[in-house]
């Protein structure tokens, strides 16, 4: 099953969410808000919505609509969430050409979760036909912004030379970066690969992913 990644608030609030997350919220104030502009307000009728929480009953219709209300409005956050509902037929018939529009429209402003959900669509071919140096791409940019599930992915697919040429070295490295921010996956991954190469391409790894920490951190301060 493909794991399409929510953008982060929301990924917060379906492990725990906030500190307050069970007060009961008053729907209609929210609407009131909402309705005057007021964009915490919408993302709060979204969130409560989608999760099912303060009292709310989880109703994805209502949902949908209120996080197209901030996607229309140019929110990256909002466009990964409904992007996903599209992706997993919440709220309405699932549909991976409106999943990947709204993905696409939300990694144009760097959202490393609609990156990282556009990395699979040309990885599995999602609606679209399989292009792995396109996937790579997405799972890329993804990595740079600490995206762990991305930075895992980069390190499988230039490990076994998947959309672009072989590279062990940067591949290893990459999953030691995941490996290092929690990622189970890429541990796993490692303690396979670690009996398959020489002590030599290891110690290059563990050195390509430190210049590749580096790098990501000085992106970041760009940002």
């Amino acid at each position: 099953m493909t794991m399409w990644m929510p953008a982060m608030g929301l990924l917060a609030l379906i492990l725990g969410g906030p500190a307050g997350a069970s007060e009961t919220i008053s729907i209609e104030d929210l609407k009131v808000r909402s309705a005057a502009g007021d964009k915490n307000a919408t993302r709060a009728l979204a969130e409560a919505f989608y999760v099912g929480r303060g009292g709310v009953e989880q109703d994805y219709a209502q949902a949908a609509q209120w996080y197209r209300k901030l996607a229309t409005q140019g929110d990256a956050a909002a466009q990964t969430s409904l992007g996903l509902m599209y992706a997993r037929g919440f709220g309405f018939a699932r549909d991976m050409n409106e999943a990947r529009k709204w993905w696409s429209l939300a990694a144009a402003q760097n959202d490393p979760g609609a990156q990282h959900n556009l990395g699979m669509v040309y990885l599995e071919g999602s609606g679209v036909p399989v292009d792995l140096p396109q996937a790579l791409h997405w799972f890329q940019r993804a990595a740079a912004r600490g995206h762990v599930q991305a930075q895992r992915m980069v390190g499988l697919m230039y490990f076994e030379g998947d959309g672009t040429a072989r590279d062990e070295v940067t591949g290893i490295a990459w999953l030691k970066i995941a490996a290092d921010n929690g990622e189970e996956g890429a541990e796993q991954s490692l303690k396979v690969i670690s009996d398959r190469v020489s002590a030599d391409v290891m110690t290059n790894a563990n050195a390509r992913a430190a210049q590749l920490r580096t790098k990501s951190i000085d992106a970041g301060r760009r940002r």
